[in-house]
Order: C-alpha cells, then structure tokens, then sequence
C-alpha cells in the first residue's frame, strides 16, 4: 500500500496518464479521409454541403466557447475539462457514425469546436501536479505523445483503407472503443489543488521554509510531526490555497494582459502567431476538398493517410531541430518569419493552380513544416521571459486572435451565407493571405536589421 501511494505521489504518475490519455484520444484513423466518408455513399452529402456549411460551424463554436472553456478549465481544476473533453470527442465520433443529415453533422462539428477548446485542459493540467523542474519533460512527453498518435492514427488509417481491411464504419467503431479507452484513463487522473488563477498557492516559500524546519526537527529527534487522520503531515499546516472570485480574476489577467503585450517584441510576435495560425487552421481544414479537386476520384483518398503521417513526422524533426540552432532569433527572428511566410505562400499557391496530386501533397508537407517550425520558434521567444501563468494568457489570447479572424475568414469566404467561394478561390485567398503576411514581416525585419546595423556602426566609432 505504501508502495501504491509513493507511486502515486511521484510526478510520473499524473504525466503517464496524461500521456495515455493523449495517445488514445487522438488516435482518429478516419479523420484523413473524413471528406471521402461524407461525400460517399455512407452519408451522400455534397462537396458543396460540407465545404460551405458543414465545416464553418467547427471555427464558430471553437470561437464562441474558447474563453468560457478557458476560465472554466482553472475553475474547475483542469481533471474535469479533461474528462469533458474526451466525452465531447465520443459524441463527436457517435454522431459521425451513427447520423447522416446536414444539421447533424453540423452538430457534430459544435462539439468537435468544443473539444478543441478543451485542449487547454490537456496543455496545462500537468503544471499544477508537478514541480517546476520537471516542467520541461513533462511538456515534451505529453505535447509529442499527441503528436505520435495522430501520427499512428493516420498510418493506421492508411493501412486499413489501402488494404480494404475495415470499412469506415467500422474504422469508426474502433475509433469510438479507443476514445472509450482514453475517456477511462481520464478518471484517474488526480485532482490538482491549486490552478493558475482562481486557486494559487499563497505563501510558498513560507511552506517550503516550514516543511524543511519539519524535517530537520524529525532528524534531531526533537520535534513531533503534526498529523492528519493517516498520519502524514497536515498539507494545510504547510501551505494555503486560496481561491480568487471570479472578478478577480478578470482583473488579474487584464493587468498580466497589459504588461505582457506593453512589449513590442512580444506584440510583433503574437501578431505572427494569430495571423499564421489563422491561416494554417484554414489550410488544415479544408485541404482535402482541395484533393478532391485536382483528383476528384476515389483512388486519390487511400493516400492522404501516408500524406498526414509524412507530415506530421516531418513537422515534429524540423520543430526538434530548431532546439540545436544557434540563432539570434530576438534579432533575425522577423525576417525568418517574413521568408518563411513567403515560402508557405508559395506552397500553397502551388498546391491551388497544380494539376497534380503529388505536387499538390508535397506542397502540403512542405506548409506545415514550416508552419510548425516557425510556431516553435515563436512560442520559445514568447515564452522566454513569462511565467508560466503568463504565458498561458498570451497563449490564449494569441488564440483568440486566430480564432476572431478565422470566423471573419470562413464567414466572408467559405459560409454559403456569405461569398460561398469554391475550393480553388478560397485557396487563392489563402495563398494571398501568407504573401500579405510575408511582405509585412519581411519590412519590419528589414528596418529592424537596418536600425541595429546603425547602432552598431555608431557605437563603434565612438
């Protein structure tokens, strides 16, 4: 027993099961080939149905509970939201089986946004089980965990597709016992006693001082241990939560907001961010509408599986590799975003006017790519002088932005409410969009680099 609780005390406990968790949730094999299953004989919908009606209602929903998911996630002490998370995914996969019409699937689409906005949960429940120096590892296992099993998802779906072994139905059904398996695993998961905002620790150092008088006391032999019912020491004799109203709250992360982005080299590169991140979330969507087009067979979906895997691999090496090079980024940093941008401009202007399907998947990898590279590099230079509860906030909020301008995108060009653009327009504004990005970022950097050039020049004549 005693064995079970150092186990369950130790940080390795919460972060595998938070690992387990991510793997099995996001182990989705259907989901390369998801346009090829509505489009199909199982749910006979129309390319136009899904591009211009269907999808849209993931960005709206996404946007409409983002903030509310994002103090609710604190509140409740992230477990719950981990929890909810994984049911909103269940239901997900259930109405994607089990429903065929158009407001079902736009329903499905609702909780799809929602348990996108519950990643938040996943991202920061494991900064308040374990210690600030495991900080670092923790991340890396359970941000790459994700990763490695969409990665698995579409390899498997790959395999499964390529040799007829289940049809997508079926896919789904196993889908449905792995979202089962990740929502058990979820239960397990411990509470956390304190959260970023609404319940800090108050006192730390204090505590830390009087765990270690405690100690040292035990060793002399001179003092007794206050205990609890199980004869451990009394947590509440050692540190205090307290726990924030709501309005509160707000006022703390409004003044945390103005400080953080009162820095122009942290507004430049959260400006990047939500921009790219808007645009990439545009691509990713609506990429294999843009396969259909060029290829419009059923021949051309048993590869957007390997399509998926290549990428998201590729995009992990170039992400790991930016982490051995030795670049002054807070002074090259707006010129690489500025020619990157411009190089996933013209990948996607490839990928719009190419006749070929290769082509147009190589186009692909090569975009997210250097999407992810550029968004490691931007979240390490954010990141570098903030808090850990700061930079939460400016994760949000830089989210928020690509979310409010994605809705301003999907409702002026791809709802049926508004332009209604087919495939090949809406990937023309895409590909213009980066390029406006690109010659942005490429000015700046450029009268960044001229002005430190000067300065140096000055200050070595003097």
């Amino acid at each position: 027993m005693e064995a079970v609780k150092k186990w369950r005390s130790d940080w390795k406990y919460p972060t595998i099961l938070l690992c387990i968790y991510g793997f099995f949730s996001t182990v989705r094999p259907l989901e390369p080939f998801l346009i090829p299953y509505l489009t199909g004989p199982d749910k006979n919908l129309t390319t136009e149905q899904v591009n211009n009606q269907i999808f849209p209602v993931w960005t709206y929903s996404y946007l409409s509970v983002l903030v509310p998911v994002f103090l609710l996630t604190d509140w409740l002490r992230y477990m719950p939201v981990v929890v909810f998370q994984c049911v909103m995914i269940f239901i997900t996969q259930a109405l994607l089986l089990w429903t065929a019409s158009v407001p079902a699937m736009q329903a499905m689409q609702f909780f799809c946004g929602v348990a996108t906005a519950s990643d938040v949960a996943y991202f920061s429940y494991i900064y308040s089980v374990i210690d600030l120096k495991r900080y670092r590892k923790a991340t890396s296992y359970s941000r790459s965990v994700q990763l490695l099993g969409y990665t698995v998802g579409s390899v498997l779906g790959q395999l499964l597709v390529s040799f007829d072994l289940m049809s997508y139905n079926n896919i789904l059904v196993f889908t449905l016992v792995l979202t089962a398996i990740a929502l058990l695993t979820s239960f397990f998961l411990p509470v956390p006693q304190k959260s970023m905002f609404f319940h800090q620790r108050r006192g730390r150092q204090t505590a830390a001082e009087q765990s270690n008088a405690i100690n040292a006391s035990l060793e002399d032999g001179g003092g007794e241990m206050v205990e609890s019912g199980e004869g451990e020491p009394d947590a509440e004799k050692l540190e205090s939560i307290i726990t924030q109203s709501c309005g509160q709250v707000l006022l703390q992360l409004w003044r945390d907001f103005r400080h953080c982005y009162s820095s122009r080299q942290l507004l430049y590169w959260s400006v990047w961010w939500a921009m790219a991140t808007c645009g990439y979330n545009q691509t990713v969507n609506y990429v294999q509408v843009l396969w259909e087009h060029v290829q419009p067979s059923q021949n051309f979906s048993i590869y957007n599986g390997g399509v998926e895997a290549v990428s998201n691999l590729l995009s992990a090496a170039t992400a790991y590799g930016i982490g051995f090079t030795e670049v002054r980024w807070e002074q090259w940093g707006e010129l690489a975003l500025g020619g990157f941008s411009g190089l996933s401009a013209a990948s996607l202007f490839l990928m719009t006017f190419t006749g070929n399907i290769w082509v147009c998947y190589s186009g692909y990898v090569v975009f997210k790519s250097l999407y992810m590279t550029l968004i490691t590099i931007a979240m390490y230079q954010i990141a570098a002088d903030l808090s850990m509860e700061r930079y939460a906030l400016v994760f949000g909020a830089n989210t928020f932005g690509a979310l409010a301008l994605q809705t301003i995108i999907t409702s002026v060009v791809v709802d049926s409410r508004g332009l209604g653009l087919a495939i090949i327009p809406q990937f023309t504004v895409y590909s213009s969009y980066f390029l406006v990005i690109s010659v942005v970022f490429l000015l700046r950097g450029l009268l960044v680099s001229t002005k430190k050039q000067k300065r140096d020049n000055s200050s070595r004549q003097r």
